[in-house]
């Protein structure tokens, strides 16, 4: 019995409302949608403490957090969120809280820009800062938001952090970086190069790594063109930043010459299988970076880690049936177990290893 009344004495409450409160933070920041936030238990919690101290937490740990000070979610986002937040409350038949309409109301004379940001926290507490466009599909590209492959992948590569251990990785598609930031970021490389074709890509992505914190070591770009934001945020000379590379790669103009200098140790990417027409491109890219020919200066790279949400299962099996013929092997590799990210974990993802047959 005592150790009962000790396991739910004040210390344990706290504990326990605090995991609830970082499960309302970590949902905002990534812009989670509404079935992902644990509104019911809010109701619930609101209803039997007959005040607002729960929600005024909830507020500091989400709007009026510094950090959505800085980088906040869309204008629409906030708009529903805070709208969730009242409904709860005025279920409850409390005073109305000031705070909570105030908020609002801020939000209201907001204009909404095309750019938001997302904000995914690591073990470590740190995070990961990205500025996203607001549409899925916006410039001719789906390249400008994260998808759900590379916050699993980037789970899977902080649990297995030897794989990436004083190696060098090139990455397929960065898109707007997540997967290669996170790794960046958890695992001592040797070097990281990110990649990708459509030129507005290549500029975002640029701007989330420097506001990462991340030091670039060479690329095409103006070094003037993030001045500004990257001292703003840097703080200091003496922060310690990972080197990495940006290229422009198009799989279908790849050359022999830029395949021998991106020849790395181990090759990523992530949500690249999503149309019939880009497979033969990849294939050949694959083929070139893993398969060695005489003459080349520099050895083919290892091994492959492809992480794909399955949305068409006949794309999918196209890619490997290509794979198959150029015989490269690829076998499915078990996911993470730990969940760092929110994301939805019941759509199909699956992680293939691939290598040369023998």
């Amino acid at each position: 019995m005592a150790v009962q009344e000790r396991d739910n004495g004040p210390e344990w409450r706290e504990r326990e409302e605090g995991g609830f409160l970082l499960t309302f933070q970590r949902l905002f920041f990534a812009m989670r949608c509404r079935d992902s936030f644990p509104m019911a238990e809010l109701e619930d919690r609101l209803k039997n403490n007959r005040n607002s101290a729960l929600l005024h937490r909830i507020l500091r740990q989400t709007v009026l957090h510094p950090l959505c000070k800085k980088y906040p979610p869309s204008v629409k986002y906030r708009r529903f969120f805070l709208s969730e937040l009242i409904k709860k409350h005025e279920i409850t038949g409390a005073e109305p809280l000031d705070d909570l309409y105030d908020a609002l109301g801020e939000v209201l004379r907001s204009e909404d820009p095309l750019v938001c940001y997302k904000n995914y926290f690591l073990l470590s507490g740190e995070n990961i800062t990205l500025a996203e466009n607001v549409a899925i599909i916006s410039e001719g590209t789906t390249g400008l938001v994260t998808w759900e492959a590379a916050l699993y992948f980037a789970e899977w590569a902080m649990e297995n952090p030897e794989v990436f251990k004083c190696r060098t990785v090139l990455e397929l598609g960065s898109g707007i970086g997540l997967a290669g930031i996170a790794i960046c970021k958890t695992c001592h490389l040797k070097q990281y190069t990110f990649s990708d074709c459509h030129p507005n890509v290549l500029k975002q992505l640029r701007k989330n790594i420097i506001r990462n914190n991340l030091l670039i070591d060479s690329d095409t770009w103006n070094s003037k063109e993030c001045e500004g934001e990257n001292q703003s945020n840097n703080g200091s000379e003496e922060i310690q930043r990972e080197k990495v590379n940006i290229v422009r790669l198009d799989w279908g103009e790849v050359t022999q010459e830029q395949i021998s200098e991106l020849q790395s140790d181990i090759i990523i990417a992530t949500d690249i299988i999503y149309d019939p027409e880009v497979i033969p491109n990849l294939v050949s890219v694959l083929q070139k970076l893993l398969v060695a020919t005489p003459g080349r200066k520099t050895k083919a790279s290892s091994v492959v880690y492809l992480a794909s949400t399955v949305r068409n299962p006949e794309t999918y099996h196209q890619f490997k049936m290509e794979l198959d013929k150029i015989g490269i092997e690829h076998h499915k590799m078990r996911g993470p177990a730990t969940e760092v990210f929110p994301y939805n974990r019941c759509i199909k993802i699956e992680l293939l290893k691939l290598y040369c047959g023998t």
